[in-house]
């Protein structure tokens, strides 16, 4: 019989973290890498849907998530090419986020991961 050590985990956080929290689990699940910048950017486009580039990249500017508008647009552009986010349209380009997250109610997330050693044989 497999002894499996468990580990149970319960906090209570605000919406922003558990966006940011399924955001992580998302890029870890796929080793994907990102920066403190990018996952604030990620969070915000979350809880505002599908927004349109211009706009979105001006918000994030304003609230300092990056200094520039073109950082924002930098950083969008290396986020679409890891397949987290998708551009739609040809002239004013809309943005969103190509990933399954809960963002609207009370959000509990059930996660559960298994490591397991493999037997040698």
């Amino acid at each position: 019989m497999a002894v499996v050590n468990k580990v149970n985990i319960k906090a209570k956080v605000s919406k922003d973290e558990v966006i940011k929290y399924q955001i992580l689990t998302h890029c870890f699940l796929n080793n994907i890498t990102i920066s403190n910048s990018d996952l604030e950017c990620l969070c915000e486009l979350a809880k505002k849907g599908m927004k349109e580039l211009t706009e979105f990249c001006k918000e994030i500017s304003k609230r300092g998530i990056f200094k520039s508008s073109q950082s924002c647009r930098n950083a969008i552009t290396k986020a679409e090419k890891k397949n987290l986010i998708v551009k739609n349209g040809s002239n004013k380009k809309t943005i969103s986020l190509n990933m399954n997250i809960e963002t609207e109610g009370t959000i509990l997330l059930d996660i559960k991961v298994l490591g397991f050693e493999a037997k040698e044989s």
